[in-house]
């Protein structure tokens, strides 16, 4: 099913205008993944091709302050203008690193819906024959816990963003064989 819900989506078209509606913040998260490089593919075994789980992901040097962080994913080659495929929240930010294999959060993270109307992750499933799409991967810290519902919209997500500390980001990108 979510392959499905990926696929009707996630769809092609290549616009290479769509943008981010995330709101800027200063960059200064170290946040990435042991799962491949910043700018490079994701492997199949993320994505709809394989079991489709979200990649480790890692984080240090959080800003002064910091009490919660905001997880989103987004394609903005997506056909229909940016796909969001996980937002994520209530991940605390008191250790000042963290880890998240295979997208396992500690208890508290609550999961918004994504653009294929699921909460949770979706993983890349661009059509096939299109060019790489592009996956970036926000990682936002908030001086403040949030009060948003699990299931939240992409939007109502987008929305608490505007003011945070800090922000880190690393890309993937993700072709199907045609």
């Amino acid at each position: 099913m979510v392959v499905a819900a990926a696929l009707a989506g996630c769809g092609g078209g290549n616009d290479k205008d769509n943008q981010s509606d995330l709101p800027a913040a200063p960059e200064n998260i170290e946040f990435s993944t042991p799962t491949f490089k910043d700018g490079g593919a994701i492997p199949a075994a993320n994505t709809c091709d394989g079991a489709g789980k979200p990649p480790t992901i890692v984080w240090r040097a959080l800003p002064a302050g910091a009490i919660e962080l905001v997880l989103v994913v987004e394609d903005p080659d997506a056909s229909d203008g940016t796909f969001t495929h996980w937002t994520a929240w209530g991940i605390s930010a008191s250790t000042g690193a963290g880890l998240a294999p295979e997208g396992q959060f500690p208890a508290g993270l609550k999961e918004g819906k994504n653009s294929a109307g699921k909460v949770g992750w979706t993983p890349p499933c661009p059509p096939k024959g299109d060019d790489a799409h592009h996956y970036t991967f926000s990682l936002y810290a908030l001086d403040k816990g949030l009060t948003l519902e699990p299931g939240a919209s992409p939007e109502a997500v987008t929305a608490v963003l505007k003011g945070a500390l800090g922000r880190g980001t690393f890309t993937g990108t993700y072709q199907r064989a045609s």
